[in-house]
């Protein structure tokens, strides 16, 4: 089952957690330290070995996100990109 977290879309998957962005075609207006709040705590709540983040329909990500997709590295075993445009 999905459930929205702030401006992230969440879903579980067995060990893996899936965040997604709404189909958001630009993520320049996201909060990233306060994603990245949430990530974690999700990871650590769901005690997540694999995070994909789900891109279906984003064109664009500022550089502050590729710096939060790369600080998430320890956080767990696998990072995924799924469906980059």
């Amino acid at each position: 089952m999905a459930t929205e977290f702030a401006t992230l879309e969440v879903s579980q998957n067995g060990d893996v957690t899936i965040i997604g962005f709404g189909g958001r075609e630009i993520l320049d207006q996201i909060n990233i330290a306060s994603c990245r709040e949430q990530i974690v705590e999700l990871v650590k709540q769901n005690q997540s070995k694999t995070l994909a983040f789900e891109m279906s329909g984003v064109r664009f990500i500022p550089s502050g996100m590729l710096g939060l997709l790369a600080s998430l590295r320890d956080t767990v075993d696998r990072i995924q990109i799924r469906h980059p445009s």
